[in-house]
C-alpha cells in the first residue's frame, strides 16, 4: 500500500482542526490499532490523560500542558468518529451542541438577563440547568468522581440555588464543631475502645466541612492536597537519596536520623 500524503499543518484553527479529522479518519480506517478501538477501550485512557494533564498544570510545565491537551484533543475527535459510524452524531453535532448550550447558559451576554457578579452567573446556570429537564440539581454531579472532587462539586451546586452559608466565620465555627465531634469519637485519655463506624462518619463529617471552608476562601482543595501530595513526594525522595549516599536503608534509620534530612528537604 503506497505511503498516504501527509496533511500540511494548517494556517488557522479551522485547517488545523480539519487536518485533525483527515488523520483520524485515515488512522480509523488503515490503521489496526486504531481499528479496533471502541467507546469503552478509549474511556480509561481518557482518564489517564486527563490527569496527565491536570499533572501538568499543577506543575506548570506549559509545554507538556500543549502536548496534553493535543491528546484529549485527538480522544474527542476519536469518540466523535467512532459515533459517526454508527450514525449517532458527527462532529459538526458536537460542535454545534457545546455552542448552542453555551449561549443558551449565557443568556447575560447573549439576551437581555442583568447579573451583578460571577455568582449570579452560576446561579443563572443552575436554574437553566433545571428547566432544560434536570430533575435535581445535584443530578449533574458524575457518581464516580472521586470524593475529595465530588464534595466540592456538591457545595458550588448547592450554592448556586441559594444554599449556603452567610459568611466564613459561620463556616469556620462548623468545622470546629466538626472537628470536636470527631475528637470525642477517639478521646485517647478515657480510654475507650473507638467506634470505627461512627470516627469514620465524624471524619467525612470533618473533612467536607473543610471543603466548604475552601470555598469561602477561594482554594481549591483537590489542587491544594494535591500540592501537598506533590511536596511530601519530594522531601521523601530527598530522605531516601540521602540514606543511599550513607550506604542505609531507611527502615534501619531511626526517626530522629530521619527527621535531620527531612528538615534539610523542607530548607530545599
Amino acid at each position: 500500500m503506497p505511503a498516504n500524503p501527509i496533511p500540511p499543518s494548517g494556517t488557522n484553527p479551522a485547517d488545523s482542526f480539519e487536518r485533525l479529522l483527515t488523520i483520524m479518519d485515515t488512522l480509523r480506517e488503515q490503521c489496526p490499532w486504531d481499528k479496533k478501538q471502541t467507546m469503552e477501550t478509549l474511556r480509561h485512557l481518557t482518564i489517564e490523560e486527563t490527569y496527565e494533564l491536570s499533572d501538568s498544570i499543577l506543575e506548570g510545565n506549559m509545554a507538556e500542558i500543549k502536548k496534553e491537551l493535543g491528546d484529549l484533543m485527538l480522544h474527542l475527535v476519536f469518540y466523535t468518529r467512532i459515533a459517526t459510524e454508527n450514525n449517532h452524531f458527527n462532529i459538526v453535532d458536537v460542535l454545534n451542541s457545546i455552542c448552542d448550550k453555551l449561549i443558551h447558559r449565557h443568556p447575560h451576554i447573549y439576551s437581555d438577563v442583568v447579573v451583578e457578579d460571577e455568582n449570579d452567573v452560576k446561579r443563572n446556570w443552575e436554574q437553566l440547568k433545571l428547566k432544560e429537564g434536570n430533575k435535581t440539581v445535584l443530578g449533574g454531579v458524575p457518581a464516580s468522581l472521586p470524593a475529595l472532587v465530588k464534595s466540592s462539586r456538591i457545595q458550588e451546586k448547592a450554592r448556586g440555588v441559594g444554599f449556603d452559608w452567610d459568611n466564613k466565620e459561620q463556616v469556620w465555627e462548623k468545622v470546629e464543631e466538626e472537628l470536636r465531634e470527631f475528637k470525642e469519637e477517639f478521646n485517647t485519655s478515657e480510654h475507650k475502645p473507638v467506634d470505627k463506624e461512627k470516627a469514620e462518619a465524624e471524619f467525612g463529617d470533618l473533612l467536607f466541612s473543610l471543603i466548604n471552608y475552601a470555598r469561602f476562601i477561594d482554594i481549591n482543595p483537590e489542587d491544594a492536597l494535591e500540592k501537598t501530595n506533590k511536596k511530601f513526594i519530594k522531601r521523601f525522595q530527598y530522605l531516601e537519596g540521602k540514606a543511599q549516599d550513607l550506604g542505609k536503608n531507611l527502615k534501619d534509620m531511626t526517626l530522629a536520623e530521619m527527621d535531620i534530612f527531612w528538615n534539610e528537604a523542607k530548607k530545599l
